[in-house]
């Protein structure tokens, strides 16, 4: 194995990057604690029976929104297995595919447009009801929109691990003349329950990490969630105190959450390109053939259904007079250079840990045990993880308040927490490239002397081109459909798409917001797709 000199610039920027985390984190709790030591009595009176049922409705609405998603979608994955080869298959995994590019607040809309109280089905809903429709605020909107987002992703979790069969036990199976029941006991089963608790555990911290689906869906105090009170407390309240207990309660939830994910080894930040189920050697049966098809009809029809309803309600008003709009302009230009700046500055941090992380192992050798540095290093990234970006924002929002106008400091905190928020995707695009590129060149870089920026440019750039760039793609749609940060920091002088969206939405302008939810979620999109192009591109 290749060693790394003792002085390597890759080890120095991998170090600046983990200050930069740190600096960022660690800024967060430094503004929570003194907050909290500043006003203790205030932070004991602020455990009472309000934050009990805040935490209390978090969790169910998390374990809801899991059950929801992951029962189906084991359904769903097993009929898509049992069915590697018909007409509009493939179609129909891509589709499911877009709620991962799709913003939140963007789906939000498009659920209120189906389901809502003057929704396309509100007719319908009311006359299965036998009265007036009253609409999805509340735990039922909050709960179709999580599934919205989760049962693809979870379906097509479910359908990698089937993919992971070995192609002899269908084909001794297919020689023993298996049927449909028999094969799942004894084949598929094992597998999705091997792959059920990482999965199901994945689905349950991103929902209770949830917080732009439960601002706009959630319909009042009786359904919110713990990060939706940090937002209300800073914003509406101005009660540090009570945000400072709840951002601590936030950050222990979702602490035990990613320690059991990763006991359970779960992919925390999912794929949208995963593999599909190899070749099979059983056929289903007729009436198999036709419950499986109704199961993948009902899916394909949830999913699509808020998609084309976005699109449907985006298209009413006159898009002209929007995109006329000098408050369309500014924002759809903030949203732009801020995202912009954030995946720039993703890809960037994200290199720097990738690259000392190779050189850290390379200096190692084989068989030694890892230093702290090359475990930061490698694992740094997902530290942020544990902190979800209002959490990140209520810290720096206390700490800052007493120093400067924060809403000033708006620009410089959505792009650092942007950027952060997406290196896990950044690095999981990055890093396969980069280690097979070090372990070409590593030898050829150290007999030449070559390093630093010259080596970025003349060796390592031609292979790096198209991961960085679907790192920087996937990270600009991020930062572009966020609205965590900029919910706290956002004000009428710096406002993104997101935030304006939100305000026209409760101003009650609804058919602008629809409007400015179909401009937003086909840029996202068409980011999103040109990332995965980059990534097919990259691999071919």
């Amino acid at each position: 194995m290749q060693s790394a000199p003792r002085s390597d610039s890759r080890i120095t920027a991998g170090i600046v990057a983990l200050a930069a985390i740190a600096l960022l984190i660690g800024g967060a709790f430094a503004g929570l604690i003194l907050e909290g030591a500043h006003d203790p009595s205030g932070a004991v009176v602020a455990f009472d029976g309000y934050l009990l049922r805040v935490a209390r409705f978090t969790l169910w609405q998390a374990l809801l929104s899991t059950l929801l998603s992951v029962a189906p979608a084991l359904l769903v994955a097993r009929a898509l297995s049992r069915h590697p080869s018909f007409p509009g298959r493939r179609l129909i995994l891509q589709l499911f595919t877009v709620p991962l590019a799709l913003p939140a607040i963007v789906a939000a809309l498009g659920v209120l447009a189906l389901y809502g109280r003057a929704g396309y089905f509100a007719g319908v809903l009311a006359g299965l009801g036998g009265g007036e429709w009253p609409g999805v605020y509340g735990l039922s909107g909050i709960l179709v929109a999580h599934v919205f987002f989760n049962l693809p992703l979870a379906s097509r979790l479910f359908l990698e691990a089937l993919g992971t069969v070995p192609a002899d036990q269908w084909r001794l199976a297919s020689q023993l003349g298996m049927g449909a029941r028999p094969a799942f006991l004894m084949i598929e089963w094992p597998v999705l329950r091997a792959a059920l608790p990482g999965i199901a555990g994945l689905v349950f911290m991103l929902c209770i990490t949830s917080f732009t689906i439960v601002l706009t869906l959630g319909g009042g105090p009786a359904a919110t969630t713990l990060e939706v009170a940090i937002y209300q407390a800073l914003r509406f309240d101005f009660d540090p105190a009570r945000a400072v207990v709840l951002t601590l309660l936030q950050i222990a939830l979702t602490f035990v959450v990613v320690i059991m994910l990763t006991r359970l080894g779960a992919n925390m930040v999912g794929d949208a390109n995963l593999p599909v189920a190899p070749r099979r050697y059983l056929s289903a049966g007729r009436v198999e053939s036709a419950l499986n098809a109704g199961l993948i009809a009902l899916a394909l029809l949830f999913v699509a259904g808020p998609m084309a309803a976005t699109v449907f309600s985006g298209l009413e008003p006159d898009l002209g007079r929007l995109a006329r709009e000098a408050a369309v302009r500014r924002a759809t230009l903030t949203s732009a250079s801020l995202a912009f700046l954030a995946a720039l500055l993703a890809v960037t941090l994200s290199l720097a840990l990738i690259a000392a992380r190779r050189a850290l192992a390379l200096r190692r050798g084989t068989g030694a045990a890892m230093s702290l540095l090359e475990h930061a290093a490698d694992t740094g990234a997902g530290f942020v993880l544990v902190v979800p970006p209002i959490v990140l924002g209520a810290g720096w929002f206390l700490a800052l308040r007493s120093v400067t106008d924060v809403f000033g400091v708006a620009p410089v905190m959505v792009v650092a927490v942007n950027a952060v928020m997406a290196m896990p995707f950044a690095i999981r695009a990055i890093r396969p490239a980069y280690d097979a590129a070090s372990e070409r060149h590593e030898r050829l870089c150290l007999a030449l002397g070559i390093s630093g920026w010259n080596r970025l440019c003349l060796i390592d750039w031609p292979s790096l081109r198209r991961p960085l760039a679907t790192g920087f793609a996937f990270a600009m749609a991020l930062s572009l459909g966020d609205l965590g940060v900029i919910a706290l920091f956002g004000s009428d002088s710096v406002q993104t798409l997101p935030y304006l969206l939100l305000a026209r939405m409760s101003s009650y302008r609804t058919a602008d917001a629809a409007g400015l939810a179909l401009l937003l979620g086909l840029v996202c999109l068409m980011l999103v797709v040109a990332a995965d192009w980059l990534g097919r591109e990259g691999r071919s």
